[in-house]
C-alpha cells in the first residue's frame, strides 16, 4: 500500500523572491556579465547557482566589487553603511530590496527622528535584521524571544515603537508582543499590512497540510528563515517535519508506515524543486498526488526603473 501526496497552497516563490531574481536576470541581458549581487540574492543554492551560471558574481563585502562595476543589493535589504560604501566606490547600484522590507526601514527612520526607542523583533546575525538595524543602530533594540522581552530595558516607556523582521508571522510574535504591551502599555504597534502577506499564508497552509499529513517535507535552503518556521509550524500541529534542499535528502526510512506525505516550500524555493521532490515521492511509493486549496495570491512588485526596458 502506498502513500499519498499533499502539496501545500501557496508555496514557494513570493512576490519580493519574484522580483529580486528578475532583476538580477534582467540586469545580466541588459548590461552583460558579470553584475555583482551584495549576498545571496534569496537564500536558496539552487538559485543562486542557476544565477552565477548566468553570469552573477555573488559578494558579501563591498569592498570585493571593482570600482564602477554595477551591484544588486539582496532582496533582504541594506544598512545605510552599506549604500554609503557603494557610492564612495562609484558603483551604479540596482536595488533589489523587497518593498515590504523597505517600508520597515522608512517607519524604523521615522519612529528615531520622533525620538522613539525602536524594538525590532527578529534573529540575530540574519541579513534582513542587520539591513534594519543600521537604519538608526542607536536607537534600535533587538528582542530575539519573550526572554529578551521580559528582560529589554529603554530610556523611556512611554515612546517605545514596534517592528519585526518580515519573515516572521504574526503566530511567530504574538507571545513576545504580549510581553512588550504588558511592560510598555504605550508601545506602538506595527500596522497589520505591515505583515509579510506570504509569510502568513505560507504558514497558515501548512498548518492545514499538517493536519492531514504524518510527515511534511519542506523544501528550502536551512539559511532561509521562513522555510526553517514552515517546519517549526509543521511539527507544532503534530506532523514529523524534516527541512529538505532537494530529493536527494529524502531518506526511505522516514516513509515507513506513513499514509499521507505534506510537501511545501518556502518563499525562496523554486517550484521546480518541488516538482523534483513529487517524482521522487512516486518513486518512493507515493501513489495519488492532491494539491490543497488555498489563498491566492495576487501580489506583484513594480522593478526598478534601472531594469524596466
Amino acid at each position: 500500500m502506498g502513500f499519498r501526496i499533499y502539496l501545500a497552497h501557496p508555496r514557494g516563490f513570493c512576490a519580493g523572491v519574484d522580483r529580486a531574481i528578475e532583476i538580477v536576470e534582467r540586469a545580466l541581458k541588459l548590461f552583460g556579465k558579470p553584475v555583482y549581487v551584495r549576498h545571496a540574492i534569496v537564500h536558496n543554492r539552487y538559485v543562486v547557482r542557476d544565477l552565477e551560471q548566468k553570469g552573477a558574481i555573488f559578494v558579501e563585502d563591498i569592498n570585493e566589487i571593482p570600482e564602477g562595476s554595477i551591484v544588486i543589493f539582496s532582496a533582504h535589504g541594506v544598512s545605510p553603511k552599506v549604500r554609503e560604501e557603494a557610492l564612495r566606490r562609484n558603483l551604479k547600484v540596482i536595488d533589489a530590496t523587497c518593498p515590504l522590507v523597505h517600508k520597515v526601514h522608512k517607519e524604523v527612520r521615522r519612529f528615531a527622528q520622533e525620538g522613539y526607542t525602536i524594538i525590532l523583533v527578529g534573529h540575530r546575525g540574519h541579513v534582513e535584521v542587520e539591513g534594519t538595524m543600521g537604519e538608526a543602530p542607536d536607537k534600535v533594540i533587538l528582542v530575539e524571544n519573550v526572554e529578551d522581552a521580559q528582560k529589554v530595558e529603554v530610556p523611556d516607556p512611554n515612546k517605545v515603537a514596534l517592528t519585526t523582521q518580515t519573515t516572521l508571522s504574526v503566530d511567530d510574535t504574538r507571545e513576545i508582543i504580549e510581553v512588550l504591551k504588558g511592560r510598555f502599555p504605550n508601545i506602538v504597534l506595527p500596522k497589520t499590512e505591515d505583515i509579510c502577506y506570504a509569510t502568513q499564508n505560507r504558514q497558515d497552509a501548512v498548518k492545514k497540510l499538517a493536519k492531514i499529513s504524518d510527515l511534511v517535507l519542506v523544501i528550502g535552503s536551512k539559511e532561509s528563515s521562513n522555510s526553517n518556521r514552515l517546519r517549526e509550524v509543521a511539527e507544532k500541529n503534530g506532523a514529523r517535519a524534516f527541512l529538505i534542499e532537494d530529493e536527494s535528502y529524502i531518506e526511505e526510512s522516514w516513509l515507513e508506515n506513513v499514509k499521507a506525505v505534506g510537501v511545501t516550500s518556502g518563499a525562496s524555493t523554486p517550484e521546480v524543486l518541488v516538482r523534483r521532490v513529487v517524482w521522487r515521492l512516486l518513486e518512493m511509493g507515493g501513489e495519488f498526488v492532491e494539491e490543497l486549496d488555498g489563498i491566492k495570491e495576487n501580489v506583484k512588485f513594480a522593478l526598478p526603473e534601472e531594469v524596466r526596458v
